[in-house]
């Protein structure tokens, strides 16, 4: 694996933190989760507009 250094705003950090608790996932997987969630939904726009 490859792995990321991001600055989060300490609003957004609690937000991730806090579904990660309620969870019981890893911060990390939340957030890379969520990060590639996102991606697949940028993707998908992508090629609607082609």
């Amino acid at each position: 694996m490859v792995q990321f250094t991001v600055t989060l705003d300490p609003v957004v950090a609690e937000f991730y933190r806090r579904v990660a608790e309620l969870t019981d996932i890893p911060v990390e997987t939340v957030l890379s989760d969520a990060l590639f969630k996102l991606a697949g939904e940028l993707s998908l726009e992508a090629t609607r507009k082609k």
